[in-house]
C-alpha cells in the first residue's frame, strides 16, 4: 500500500511537472502568435494604404475639396502658417509619399487652410515685416536644366530657407516659382531670418548650380486680404528685392530706421545706401523711396 502510494504520489508529482511545464510555455506561445497576427494585420494595412486604386482615389477626392490641392507639397503656393506647421508635423506622422492615409491627412489640413483663408480680415494697423526673396540667374540656369533638376533644386531650397523662417516666427505667405513672400512681426527677426537662410543655402548644389538668393526686405502697415497682403507696402518690398540684383539683401528706409546699431554691430552686419535711381520711378512706390544694402548679411 505504501509503496503504490509512493508510485501514484511520483506520477501526480511527474504530472504536475509536465502541467506546469505546459502552463510556462503556454503564453508564450501564444505571445508569439498574438505578436505574427498583429504584423500580419499591420502589413495587410500598409498593403491597402499603398493601393494605387485607394490612393488614387482619394487623390481624385482632393482636386473637388476647397483649398490648395497639392497642400503637403514643399512646393505647394498657398497655405497659412498655422496649417503649415501643422503639415510639417504631418510629414513626420505619415512619411510614406505614396500612402492613402497621407493623402487623406493633407486633405483635411487642405479645407482647414481654406476656411482659415476665407475668414481673413484686413489688418492695415498692424505694423508687419514683409520679405520677398528670389534666386539669382535661375531662370537661365533652368531652362538647360530641364524640368526634373529643376524640381529638385526648388524642394532643396525650400527645404533650406523656410526652415529658418519659421523658426524666427515668420510665416511663409506664398511661393512663386523661384522666390516667397513671407511676413514677419519685427524687422530684425526677419533680418535674422534671412541670414540664417543664404548659410544654409551655401550646402546647396544641384548640378552645378549653387543658389543665391536677393532679398528685399519692408516693414509697413498692408492690407491683409484672406492669407495674402496687398497694398503699397508690398509693392516696396517687392522693390527692395528687384533692387538686390546679384545677390545683395535690401532694405527699405522703413527698416533701417527701427533697427538697433548695436544690434546691428553684435549680428557683424552694416547698412549701406543702395542706389538704384529708376526704381524711384517704379509704379506703385513713393517716388522719394530709398534702400540700403545689408552687408555681412
Amino acid at each position: 500500500m505504501s509503496v503504490d502510494t509512493g508510485s501514484s504520489g511520483a506520477a501526480d508529482e511527474g504530472g504536475s511537472a509536465d502541467d506546469g511545464d505546459a502552463a510556462d510555455s503556454a503564453p508564450d506561445g501564444s505571445a508569439r502568435r498574438a505578436a505574427e497576427f498583429l504584423d500580419s494585420v499591420r502589413e495587410s494595412a500598409r498593403r491597402i494604404d499603398r493601393s494605387p486604386q485607394l490612393v488614387g482615389l482619394v487623390r481624385r477626392a482632393r482636386r473637388v475639396l476647397p483649398g490648395d490641392q497639392g497642400f503637403g507639397d514643399p512646393l505647394s503656393v498657398a497655405g497659412d502658417g498655422g496649417a503649415r506647421a501643422v503639415a510639417r508635423v504631418a510629414e513626420r506622422v505619415f512619411p510614406d509619399s505614396t500612402g492613402a492615409s497621407r493623402e487623406a491627412g493633407f486633405a483635411a489640413l487642405q479645407v482647414w487652410q481654406a476656411v482659415r483663408e476665407r475668414t481673413g480680415r484686413g489688418e492695415g494697423d498692424t505694423e508687419v515685416t514683409l520679405v520677398f526673396t528670389d534666386l539669382v540667374s535661375f531662370s537661365t540656369w533652368a531652362l538647360g536644366a530641364g524640368d526634373e533638376a529643376t524640381l529638385r533644386l526648388l524642394r532643396a531650397v525650400a527645404g533650406a530657407v523656410e526652415p529658418e523662417i519659421v523658426a524666427r516666427g515668420g510665416r511663409v505667405v506664398k511661393r512663386m516659382g523661384d522666390g516667397l513672400l513671407a511676413d514677419f512681426r519685427s524687422p530684425e527677426r526677419a533680418l535674422e531670418a534671412v541670414v540664417a537662410a543664404r548659410a544654409a543655402l551655401a550646402d546647396v548644389d544641384v548640378d552645378g548650380y549653387r543658389p543665391v538668393i536677393r532679398v528685399g526686405i519692408h516693414s509697413g502697415h498692408p492690407r491683409r486680404m484672406g492669407d495674402d497682403w496687398l497694398g503699397v507696402d508690398v509693392n516696396i518690398a517687392a522693390r527692395m528685392m528687384e533692387a538686390g540684383r546679384d545677390g545683395n539683401v535690401v532694405i527699405s528706409e522703413a527698416v533701417r530706421g527701427v533697427l538697433d546699431p548695436l544690434w546691428l554691430q553684435e549680428q557683424d552686419l552694416r547698412l549701406k545706401e543702395h542706389r538704384r535711381f529708376f526704381l524711384s520711378r517704379a509704379r506703385g512706390v513713393p517716388d522719394d523711396l530709398r534702400m540700403y544694402r545689408v552687408e555681412g548679411a
